[in-house]
């Protein structure tokens, strides 16, 4: 601690004169810091060497939510909210839900690199070899609550599966890390598949390997007892673009929190099901079942303008519209909008389609929602598409999740594999009681 104290003090002599920083008077004391500026940022660990005195504990941050905190260095994902740009690996999104594959993606975003056809086949045949799932995680499904929510259950056997697997605990070994990616990836749309359908009262049923990551995650969603599921090709190309849409988000509050649970080198599965949990929660994953609610409030196309009303006097609020980390467009919804077009050709008409479609027009011509940012997300037309394809809205979270484990083990094995990484452990303002003696029972 002193050390800290005396390089920030003595930082004019020890800091190299080309070095950006940011001088700060402490008006308690008049003494002036020289803080280090690094990609614009400081260290937080800088501010404590500024004190009153020697006991003191030093100068912390605060910052509800780490909204301003950045919390490690990552090459995985690049957001920058207030241009509408999202890109993984350097790839814009829109290029990648146009022309990639889901699992081709995944290699992207775990390796840093598009792969070539060698190294996808390769890929691929490593996931379908995976997809085998331990018998005591069917019996596991069997008796879970069949009313439980979709993500609840899916929560406990990502957590059960690390069970099943005892190398998963040596997070250390780079091989052995891959493995249970491997695994994770394989594995978690069959887990999503089984829940689905022990909520929907349909029996067991046989992995595809012959099918594509994303046909054989449909043909386990749809397919009933003794009838196999006929999957119009543009419902599994929208399916496949869902998954790349969703696949990574920077620093959100699910990667947050696998990241956080994993520092403490707990296997993978807990730590993603630590993820799942944290994007159950409606504020993070729940946002395109919100859409349908609000779409279930408007009766006709000729109730929107009213509706819009409503939404401007504060009564009610425009779901799927404006977004926490978008300043302008949400690159994603364009791409979405374009696919929820080809879905619903190849499914029963939607009125709710036509409703959406005005809500958007009726809400771009307004200056009320564009002088505030507040343009269509990813969410506004993904539970419109989910919807088309015959799920109920408690399971698209599920969908989300399956789509977003690829940025949870990667940001975790990046993690894992950086030799500075810390065990999470965020420092808070006390408000209780100082200190007081303990009271007999008998004067309380």
């Amino acid at each position: 601690m002193e050390n800290t104290h005396k390089a920030a003090q003595d930082a004019d002599s020890a800091m190299d004169s080309t070095q950006d920083c940011l001088t700060a008077t402490d008006s308690r004391t008049g003494k002036t810091y020289q803080l280090p500026i690094t990609d614009d940022t400081i260290l937080a660990i800088d501010l404590r060497g500024i004190k009153v005195n020697e006991e003191d504990f030093g100068m912390l941050s605060y910052d509800p939510g780490l909204t301003n905190t950045v919390i490690g260095r990552s090459s995985i994902c690049f957001i920058d909210g207030e241009k509408g740009i999202l890109e993984y690996r350097g790839y814009r999104i829109e290029e990648m839900a146009r022309h990639g594959t889901y699992l081709e993606i995944a290699w992207l975003v775990l390796n840093g690199e598009l792969p070539n056809a060698a190294e996808l086949d390769l890929f691929r045949a490593e996931v379908r070899a995976a997809t085998v799932i331990p018998a005591n995680m069917e019996k596991l499904a069997d008796v879970l609550n069949a009313d439980m929510h979709p993500m609840s259950m899916l929560e406990s056997m990502l957590s059960a599966l690390g069970g099943e697997f005892p190398d998963a605990d040596e997070v250390l070994d780079a091989e052995v890390r891959h493995q249970q990616i491997i695994r994770l990836i394989a594995l978690t749309p069959v887990l999503a598949a089984l829940g689905h359908r022990r909520r929907e009262g349909l029996g067991p049923i046989e992995v595809k390997p012959e099918l594509s990551y994303t046909g054989n995650f449909l043909h386990m969603l749809l397919s009933k007892d003794g009838r196999e599921a006929n999957l119009a090709p543009a419902l599994e190309r929208a399916m496949d673009a869902l998954l790349i849409l969703h696949a990574e988000h920077e620093q959100n509050c699910s990667a947050n929190a696998v990241r956080a649970v994993g520092s403490s080198h707990v296997n993978p599965y807990s730590a993603v099901a630590a993820g799942a949990a944290a994007l159950h929660g409606p504020l993070h994953g729940g946002a395109n079942q919100a859409v349908l609610e609000m779409l279930d409030q408007i009766d006709s196309l000729e109730d929107v303008p009213a509706f819009i009303e409503s939404c401007k006097n504060g009564e009610r609020r425009l779901m799927g519209f404006g977004h926490r980390v978008y300043k302008n467009h949400d690159p994603r919804a364009k791409v979405i909008g374009e696919l929820a077009a080809s879905v619903f050709e190849a499914t029963e008409p939607n009125p709710k389609l036509e409703i959406a479609r005005e809500l958007e027009r009726i809400a771009l011509e307004d200056p009320y929602f564009t002088e505030r940012k507040l343009f269509p997300n990813v969410d506004f037309y993904s539970g419109l598409i989910y919807s088309a394809m015959g799920f109920k809205p408690r399971s698209f979270t599920v969908f989300f999740a399956v789509a977003r484990m690829i940025g949870w083990v990667t940001h975790w094995d990046e993690m894992m594999s950086n030799p500075k990484t810390r065990i999470v452990r965020p420092r808070q303002i006390y408000t209780g009681y100082a200190r007081r003696d303990w009271v007999a029972m008998n004067d309380r």
